[in-house]
């Protein structure tokens, strides 16, 4: 179940170049599952907790790399896309996301039937982004300027204090 999850945004992914961020890996998915089935991209996991990120080194493909931090100490417009599942409401997980994408890239987030599109899309705008499509469960946001001055916010500030 967690492996087809994953992949069903592997279609949507592949449409977008450049490097792969999956932010918040925790055990791995999205970001191993989508590495296995883009093997040509360099996909990064992107994980805070210090054990998580050695379990992760041991399922690591070639084209996987593990980075200990957090979204908001990253450097910004970087990636190509960044992919989320369960890392927080969506659209904190947005806020946290697109500054890590660059212009012309995406994010796309896995999101729960009761997710709110309309204030995801209202934080995709202050954050550089806008929502182009939400389907199946899927949330994709196009990177379209660079992140504006302001973003990303302190660590731990957009989950404490969420856009609106």
């Amino acid at each position: 179940m967690l492996l087809e999850d994953s992949l069903r945004g592997a279609e949507v992914v592949s449409r977008f170049e450049g490097p792969i961020v999956d932010v918040g890996s925790g055990g791995g998915v999205p970001g191993i599952p989508l590495a296995s089935s883009l093997p040509d991209r360099e996909v990064t996991l992107l994980e805070a907790i210090g054990r998580k990120c050695d379990f992760l080194r041991e399922w690591a493909q070639p084209n996987v790399r593990v980075v200990q931090g957090r979204a908001e100490e990253q450097e910004t417009d970087v990636y190509g896309v960044a992919v989320a599942k369960a890392l927080a409401k969506p659209p904190v997980a947005a806020e946290w996301c697109l500054p890590l994408v660059r212009p012309g890239g995406a994010v796309v987030l896995w999101v729960g039937p009761t997710a709110d599109t309309t204030r995801i899309a209202r934080v995709a705008e202050q954050v550089g982004g806008e929502l182009v499509e939400s389907r199946d469960g899927l949330v994709v946001l196009r990177k379209v300027g660079p992140t504006p001055e302001g973003f990303p916010r302190r660590t731990g500030v957009a989950s404490k204090r969420p856009l609106d």
